[in-house]
């Protein structure tokens, strides 16, 4: 395909711009970046300091009682009633040697505290690991 300008014949342009392309996927990548920490995060608890704490990387069940306590299996809200029936509906193998992770928020009344490790110890799972962070020195 040729043009002609004042007696001239120039070829058409078949180059495609990278540039606005390599843009575009920089900006995506930096949004991705920023946001991938706020997605795992999942329920926004604040968590009690104490002096000791265990470093644990095992994947395990995570009950989390949020500041208004509400209170979530993993991710997804349940009712306290429901949540001996859940876990038991999720156990695998013998109950009473699965580990539940318990989260809570460092203000919550006790009493919320204890009826939710109440409907745990209900489900039959005796080893309760409470989560805490360490004190920043």
């Amino acid at each position: 395909m040729a043009f002609s300008a004042k007696g001239r014949t120039q070829t058409a342009l078949a180059e495609i711009n990278i540039t606005p392309l390599v843009d575009v996927v920089l900006v995506l990548l930096l949004i991705f970046m920023l946001t991938a920490p706020v997605l795992q995060s999942g329920i926004d608890v604040a968590i009690p300091k104490t002096r000791t704490v265990n470093q644990v990387t095992d994947e395990r069940q995570v009950v989390t009682i949020d500041r208004d306590q509400n209170v979530f299996l993993q991710d997804k809200p349940v009712n306290v009633n429901e949540l001996p029936a859940r876990l038991r509906s999720s156990s695998k193998g013998d109950p009473s040697k699965r580990v539940i992770y318990l989260r809570a928020d460092e203000r919550v009344p006790f009493g919320a505290f204890a009826s939710v490790m109440d409907a745990v110890k209900q489900a039959g799972i005796t080893n309760i690991s409470i989560v805490t962070r360490p004190i920043e020195k």
